[in-house]
């Protein structure tokens, strides 16, 4: 199988210990991406979330390192997506940068045809998050609901 990588990065105006807690805090991931779900965030620990409509992604937490860097698995129920739970890796490292922080996103182990739609998902989802960690409301998700 062919896989590949989204890479994303994000000037936060935040720091990041406010940036981190968007990954290791239910209410606050859920503001930004998904309807509901559970969490576990720690190292070994499994979650579940709707992020739209009857699309749910599942996986476990790998890496917990408080205030530079969240790993994580992923993937789809379901299998209509092409990623099953836990089939992919996300990386999330934060970086001070001034009174801010730099967000480096990178999404691997996807198959070929994953990338697009996942790229696409995770530029619409990291936008709503820099609006929230950055202190203002990222505003009802038009995809929640699968729009």
């Amino acid at each position: 199988m062919t896989t590949d990588q989204v890479v994303l990065e994000r000037r936060i105006a935040a720091r990041p210990e406010t940036v981190f807690s968007f990954f290791t805090d239910r209410e606050k991931w859920l503001s930004w991406m998904g309807r509901d779900g559970e969490f576990s965030f720690v190292p070994g620990g499994a979650y579940r979330t709707n992020v739209n409509a009857d699309h749910w992604a599942a996986g476990a937490f790998l890496a917990v390192d408080p205030y530079h860097r969240v790993v994580f698995t992923w993937g789809w129920e379901g299998g209509d997506m092409g990623v099953p739970p836990g089939a992919s890796t996300i990386e999330v490292t934060l970086a001070p940068d001034g009174e801010g922080t730099v967000l480096t996103f990178v999404h691997r182990d996807l198959p070929h045809e994953a990338r697009a739609p996942h790229f696409e998902g995770w530029i619409h989802y990291l936008d709503r998050l820099v609006v929230g960690a950055e202190g203002g409301d990222p505003g009802a998700d038009a995809w929640r609901d699968g729009a």
